[in-house]
């Protein structure tokens, strides 16, 4: 008999006035028992309309199915034919819009936790299975994948998979693109991913670290020099964005990007780090994003008093629910209808308050949402030593401007066609250096057409 209730099974967490103290994961993740019991709510559809909600394909339904007989190796097994990276989709996807959005347990009640489900089975699979993936028979063909993130990872692992020798490329010091720079470690433990990482090796993925394809190798010379067949463009989105008002170039602005680059990947939160960041005692964050909530939790972690200014209603606010209630049960303060004019500096040139506005909703612009519309003479100051700008990012122009012929859009994305197919012959590309910061589930599945349609390209 399923599992009639109309709630999932709630998901063990720190206790919030402990953990806005550490930088230890949040969510403790299910017990098997909670595993099995959260199964047993799904109804194992005959449309499957989850797995339509799906970038990746996962075949949802019968990896659950064997979460509910205790088979969580052949649950571990179905995720991964379709997925390069579960144990980080399980934690960081927004389930909520995709997979778990179409579940039928949702029309009255809420849906089976199909991510929660997912990491259950990748961390049971992680924690207990000992054998590495047999690498496949070489197929001699080399393909390139540029950047280590969702989408050159998937890429890179689909192609491995069939036999082909996949170098990745990555500017940073360090694999996993946004993954271990962008996403903090209490939502996303960098030894997870890590862990997938080393599983693509297994499979024979090469990864070239601090190399800055364009700079020390362009895109050209991998093909016509170093014997690449196809390249992979999966480089994503790092170059922020700012408002353009006065005092942005005050000492204490930092973009989201560069806040979190020194806390997730430099570790800038431990006593001991060579490159630290100023903690502030009074922090701004800019944004209503995911990043922005990312940003504001860890510098409440390191001590602040953080607010987060965002210029429409919480109705509107982009990041997922969940974020957004972590962060309001951790303490932060949010500043809704909201928008900043100009940041204000001390003699020394140190951010010491940020004047904002407050808004009100007009009419609804291009995009359906009601337009901010500023309300005259309400001016007000908010303390700050930190400002932190979320306001998302776009593609780095590198690529663009060192590969003749690459085609890109009016915002610097790479143009290409529904499989991901550049301009330029045998390139490739897909994530956010083609749609600009999107989610990490749909840069991966832009890495898996990408993927399908290079063995196809090079099939012929």
């Amino acid at each position: 008999m399923p599992n009639m209730s109309l709630k999932k099974n709630a998901m063990p967490h720190q206790e919030a006035d402990v953990r806005n103290k550490n930088f230890e994961e949040v969510a403790l993740g299910y017990t098997v028992e909670q595993a099995i019991d959260e199964a047993e709510r799904c109804l194992n559809c005959k449309h499957k309309p989850c797995v339509n909600g799906c970038p990746v394909m996962v075949h949802i339904p019968e990896f659950i199915a064997k979460v509910r007989e205790g088979d969580f190796e052949g649950a571990y097994q179905i995720i991964s034919e379709s997925s390069s990276l579960p144990a980080v989709c399980g934690r960081v996807c927004p389930q909520e819009s995709q997979c778990e959005k179409y579940c039928v347990r949702g029309i009255k009640g809420e849906p089976v936790g199909i991510g929660r489900l997912e990491r259950f089975v990748a961390d049971y699979h992680n924690a207990h299975c000992k054998e590495k993936p047999v690498k496949p028979q070489s197929n001699g063909i080399k393909v390139a994948v540029v950047g280590s993130g969702p989408s050159g990872l998937t890429c890179a692992g689909d192609l491995a998979k069939k036999g082909y020798e996949v170098t990745v490329f990555e500017a940073f010091h360090l694999a996993g693109g946004v993954l271990v720079y962008g996403i903090p470690e209490f939502r996303l433990p960098k030894t997870i991913v890590q862990k997938e990482i080393d599983t693509l090796k297994d499979l024979g993925v090469k990864i070239e670290t601090n190399m800055v394809i364009g700079k020390v190798i362009s895109i050209e010379e991998l093909i016509k020099e170093y014997g690449f067949k196809a390249v992979f463009v999966g480089s994503g989105a790092g170059l922020p964005k700012f408002m353009n008002i006065p005092g942005e170039n005050l000492n204490g602005v930092f973009s989201a990007n560069e806040f979190l680059t020194r806390i997730n990947l430099m570790k800038a939160y431990r006593e001991e780090a060579t490159t630290p960041i100023k903690k502030g005692k009074k922090v701004v964050v800019v944004g209503g994003g995911n990043v922005a909530m990312d940003a504001a939790r860890c510098a409440k972690r390191l001590g602040g008093d953080v607010h987060i200014v965002y210029r429409r209603t919480l109705d509107e606010l982009p990041a997922r629910k969940e974020e957004v209630e972590h962060a309001m049960e951790e303490g932060i303060v949010f500043d809704l209808l909201t928008n900043p004019v100009a940041i204000k500096g001390d003699d020394n040139g140190w951010v010491n308050a940020v004047t904002c506005i407050k808004m009100e909703l007009g009419e609804p612009d291009a995009s359906g949402r009601r337009r901010p519309v500023e309300i005259q003479g309400s001016e007000f100051d908010i303390d700050a030593d930190v400002v932190i700008m979320a306001l998302g990012t776009s593609p780095n122009p590198l690529i663009k401007a060192t590969t003749e012929g690459l085609e890109v859009n009016k915002h610097g994305g790479i143009i290409t066609d529904e499989f991901g197919a550049t301009s330029v012959q045998a390139v490739y590309a897909g994530g956010d250096a083609v749609t600009g910061a999107a989610t990490v589930i749909l840069a991966m599945g832009a890495g898996k057409t990408a993927a399908k349609a290079i063995d196809e390209y090079l099939s012929k």
